[in-house]
C-alpha cells in the first residue's frame, strides 16, 4: 500500500464533525461504532470498515490490519510509561501501526516536540486518528459529547495553547511501513525519531522483516523503541518471544523485557535500543 501524508484540515469543525467522542485514562477517542454506521454507507474510499464488519474479523490480512479497534496492549504501553517516568519532553516520536493514536497523543500531552502517527489504512487516519488528535488537543468541556447518543454539536474551546501549536507538532502518514518509510527518508531534513512507540505490531511473522527494518532506519541512534505485545497470536503466530528471537539473528538491536502483565494471555512491554 503506497505511502501518503495526510494534511489537517484548517477547519477543525469538519475533522470532527459527526464523531462521537468517548474518554478513557483522560483521553478522548472517536467511537468505532459511529464511524462504522456513518462509513457504511460508502464513505469509506478503502472499503475496510464494510469488509470489517462482513466479514467479523478484526484483521484482513493486507487489507485491513486492526487499527479501528484499540487493542489491550495500547494500555498496557500507556501504563508503562507513567511507572517508568518515561520522559516525552522535546523527544521527537513515532507512533507506529498507531491506529488510535493513543500512544501519541500521551506524547503529544508529554510535551514532545513532535510526533508524528502511521497507520495502514487511511480511512483509520483519516476517521480515527485525526479526529482524536485534535479532539485531545482542546478543551472538549462543552463541544465533546461524552455520551454515544450523539455527536458533537460543536468545535470544542481551545485549551491553554494547546491549539494551534500541539497539532502543528503532529503529522500524520498511512501506507505500509516500507513505503512510509521511504517517504519519510526522503523528507529534507531526514526525520529520525528519539522515541518509536508501536503496540500490537508483531502479530504476523511475515511483517517482521518490514517492521525491523523501519525501526532500524528510523531510530535515531541514542534513540528507543517500546513495544507491546502479546506472548502469542493465536491463528496469525507470532508473539513476543518470537520477535525476540527474530531480533537476536537481526543483531542490531538489544532488546529486553521491562514488564510483564499476566491477566489473561500474557502480555509483556519491550524495550529496544542499538547495540
Amino acid at each position: 500500500k503506497a505511502a501518503k501524508e495526510h494534511v489537517i484540515p484548517e477547519d477543525l469543525d469538519k475533522v470532527l464533525k459527526n464523531k462521537v467522542m468517548k474518554t478513557v485514562s483522560d483521553l478522548y477517542y472517536t467511537s468505532t461504532a459511529a464511524v462504522e454506521m456513518r462509513c457504511l454507507d460508502g464513505t469509506d474510499e478503502e472499503g475496510i470498515i464494510s469488509k470489517s464488519v462482513s466479514s467479523h474479523s478484526d484483521l484482513i490480512p493486507g487489507i485491513y490490519e486492526g487499527g479501528l479497534k484499540i487493542w489491550e496492549c495500547t494500555f498496557d504501553l500507556i501504563d508503562y510509561f507513567s511507572e517508568a517516568k518515561i520522559e516525552f519532553t522535546n523527544k521527537a516520536v513515532l507512533d507506529l501501526g498507531c491506529g488510535a493514536g493513543l500512544l501519541g497523543i500521551v506524547a503529544l500531552k508529554g510535551k514532545a516536540e513532535k510526533v508524528h502517527f502511521q497507520d495502514y489504512n487511511s480511512t483509520v487516519i483519516d476517521e480515527i486518528t485525526l479526529p482524536n488528535a485534535v479532539a485531545n488537543c482542546i478543551n472538549a468541556g462543552s463541544g465533546v459529547n461524552r455520551k454515544t447518543s450523539k455527536p458533537p454539536s460543536k468545535r470544542p474551546k481551545k485549551a491553554g495553547g494547546l491549539l494551534p501549536d500541539a497539532l502543528n507538532k503532529c503529522r500524520f502518514f498511512s501506507g505500509e511501513w516500507s513505503a512510509v518509510r521511504k517517504l519519510l527518508l526522503s523528507s529534507k531534513p531526514v526525520s529520525k525519531y528519539d522515541i518509536i512507540l508501536t503496540s500490537e505490531t508483531i502479530y504476523n511473522p511475515d511483517y517482521y522483516s518490514a517492521l525491523h527494518d523501519t525501526l532500524a532506519q528510523l531510530l535515531d541512534k541514542n534513540g528507543r523503541v517500546y513495544l507491546a505485545g502479546k506472548v502469542l497470536y493465536f491463528g496469525v503466530g507470532g508473539g513476543i518471544y518470537i520477535f525476540e528471537k527474530f531480533l537476536e539473528e537481526r543483531n542490531v538491536f538489544r532488546s529486553s523485557i521491562v514488564k510483564i502483565i499476566d491477566k489473561g494471555l500474557q502480555r509483556c512491554i519491550m524495550e529496544m535500543a542499538f547495540k
